[in-house]
């Protein structure tokens, strides 16, 4: 004659009882009605969150989806002009001489403006650390600029890109590929920066 087992003891799910129990039913992790509906409505909250996040990221995919070339390009500028900020954030203005201690707003100041040049927008040799006065009310102060962007790169790479006509268009792809790449980089340099300022 078989005996039927008796259900071994467990402890409660619900993280403020915890109280011990003998379960009615095997799958019972609870020991209490009121600890019942603790769980269920703990459930019912991780549900909702999953879903919310399931939602969010929907709706991040087909927004991305809707992005247009210009979009991209946008933030993939973004992301590089924080990339030469930080590179230069030794330097001072590249076109004045505010010293790398001035209190106002930096800027990434582009030799060849992406309106007359849009194929080196994302050329290193092409954009520097410009503050705010110099880059948008004095049009980059290009007169004080090209000297110093020479003795800082070398005249040929200067030449380089005043003659450079190479018109090329960057397709989504590459932009995706840019602003990641700069985005690893910018977190590699502000690391950089925290380690050596600690």
């Amino acid at each position: 004659m078989l005996v039927a087992k008796q259900p071994r003891a467990k402890k409660c799910r619900v993280a403020s009882c915890r109280a011990s129990f003998v379960p009615a039913q095997p799958f019972q992790t609870w020991c209490s009605p009121d600890c019942a509906v603790v769980i269920i409505r703990q459930r019912q909250e991780k549900q909702r969150k999953s879903f919310a996040q399931r939602e969010r990221r929907d709706i991040k995919v087909r927004k991305e989806k809707l992005k247009s070339r210009a979009d991209h390009a946008k933030e993939a500028q973004a992301v590089i002009n924080r990339y030469v900020r930080l590179r230069d954030a030794h330097l001072g203005c590249i076109s004045c001489d505010k010293p790398a201690s001035w209190g106002g707003q930096w800027h990434c100041s582009h030799f060849r403006s992406v309106g007359a040049a849009a194929h080196l927008r994302f050329n290193l040799w092409n954009m520097n650390k410009s503050c705010s006065q110099c880059n948008a009310h004095l049009s980059g102060n290009i007169m004080v600029y090209r000297p110093r962007l020479v003795a800082k790169i070398g005249p040929e790479k200067v030449e380089w890109l005043e003659c450079n006509q190479n018109l090329v268009r960057h397709d989504i792809p590459y932009l995706k590929r840019l602003k990641a790449v700069f985005a690893k980089k910018c977190r590699r340099l502000e690391a950089r920066i925290q380690c050596n300022a600690a």
